[in-house]
């Protein structure tokens, strides 16, 4: 499997048989075979996680099998028009015609965060990716500490759920706004969670937290990809 950093949250997996879009919002999508099936994900409605031009870029650079996999908070008004949608909702199961399974867990924000089981030909073997969308640990300075707690109760709850699985790859928010706080949600997650790579995201092209974040854990600097905007 390759993992191609698009921009923001926005990543794309590419397999044998098939491509798998995370999150588009901007930015060149690096599709070289058209003739693939394509998987969109998108996690929640806010624009900076659903373009819905994402279709008509793929479509125009000639691809032809597209499958929309947005979460239930995006009404049916915002789908593009004519094009394969299943609705993904909080704590379900679904299984698309590549026969990948989705699994779904509940943001912490709007939507959803996805869990996707694959056949990886190249490797041999199944894989597991987590795109996270905006299920983090969203606690901020200046907030209530009774809404702080919460927060982080909300958000271990959901990635306790990943307890005793192995996930290949992880898209994982790590982001600035939140100061002193920002690296609290993947800290927890790669201290609860059997992962090979983190990939952080929703950075807003400040990159230096990557940097930042593996020098404050060093423990997972080799698990941490450094993406760049």
């Amino acid at each position: 499997m390759d993992i191609s950093y698009i921009y923001h949250s926005g990543f794309l997996a590419e397999t044998a048989d098939a491509y798998y879009i995370f999150d588009y919002y901007r930015g060149e999508i690096p599709i070289k075979d058209a003739g693939k099936p394509v998987f969109v994900f998108v996690s929640h409605r806010h624009p900076d996680h659903y373009n819905p031009q994402v279709f008509g870029i793929l479509r125009r650079m000639g691809a032809e099998r597209i499958t929309g996999i947005l979460a239930s908070d995006i009404k049916p008004r915002n789908y593009p028009a004519d094009e394969n949608i299943i609705s993904a909702a909080p704590d379900k199961k679904y299984i698309l015609d590549s026969g990948a399974q989705v699994e779904t867990l509940r943001s912490t924000d709007r939507g959803v965060a996805f869990v996707l089981t694959l056949k990886d030909k190249d490797a041999g073997k199944d894989v597991t990716v987590y795109h996270a969308g905006d299920l983090n640990d969203w606690v901020w300075e200046g907030e209530p500490e009774s809404e702080n707690r919460q927060m982080t109760g909300r958000y271990r709850k959901e990635i306790d759920k990943l307890k005793g699985r192995h996930i290949d790859a992880a898209f994982v928010p790590l982001d600035p706004r939140q100061e002193s706080f920002c690296d609290r949600g993947m800290k927890y997650f790669l201290d609860t969670v059997d992962v090979d790579a983190v990939y952080p995201m929703h950075y807003w092209e400040q990159p230096w937290v990557i940097e930042a974040f593996a020098k404050k854990y060093p423990q997972y600097a080799n698990k941490v990809r450094k993406n760049t905007d």
